[in-house]
C-alpha cells in the first residue's frame, strides 16, 4: 500500500468516525428544532470539525514519521492521474449537492435543515473523493 492510499484511508476513517456520529444525530433529530443560531448544535459540530483536525493532523502527523521516504517523494504521473479523477467526480457530487441545498431547499426547508444539508454534501464529496483515490490505488495494486 502506497502512502497516499494511505493518506486516503486516514482521511475516509477520520472522516466517519467524527462525522459520522454528528450527522447520525443530526438524522435522528437529536438536537431541538431551534432557530439560528442553536449554540448547542453549533458547540457539537465544533467538536465534531475540532475532533477531524485533531485525528487527521495526528494521523499525518504518524504517517510522515513512519514512511518519511515515500513522504517526501514527489506525485508522479499515476498519482496526479488518480488525484485529478477523483477530484473530478467529487466536484459533481459537490455541486449536485449545492444545487439541491442553494436551489431548491429554500422552498421547502429552513434553518439547520439547510446548513447541516450544505455540510453534509461537503462530507459526502470528500467521503467520495477519498473513495476514488483509494479505489485508484486498489485497481494499480490488482
Amino acid at each position: 500500500m502506497s502512502y497516499r492510499e494511505r493518506v486516503a484511508w486516514l482521511s475516509l476513517l477520520t472522516m466517519l468516525l467524527t462525522f459520522g456520529p454528528y450527522f447520525t444525530l443530526v438524522a435522528i433529530e437529536f438536537f431541538p428544532d431551534a432557530k439560528l443560531p442553536d449554540f448547542f448544535q453549533l458547540f457539537c459540530y465544533g467538536v465534531t470539525a475540532v475532533s477531524h483536525a485533531c485525528l487527521l493532523g495526528l494521523g499525518h502527523l504518524w504517517l510522515r514519521r513512519r514512511f518519511a521516504q515515500e513522504a517526501k517523494a514527489p506525485l508522479d504521473e499515476l498519482d496526479l492521474q488518480i488525484k485529478q479523477r477523483a477530484m473530478s467526480v467529487a466536484y459533481y457530487v459537490l455541486m449536485t449537492g449545492m444545487i439541491m441545498v442553494g436551489v431548491v431547499m429554500p422552498f421547502t426547508e429552513q434553518g439547520w435543515k439547510i446548513v447541516n444539508s450544505a455540510l453534509f454534501m461537503i462530507i459526502v464529496a470528500e467521503v467520495v473523493q477519498q473513495s476514488m483515490v483509494v479505489l485508484g490505488y486498489r485497481r494499480v495494486a490488482s
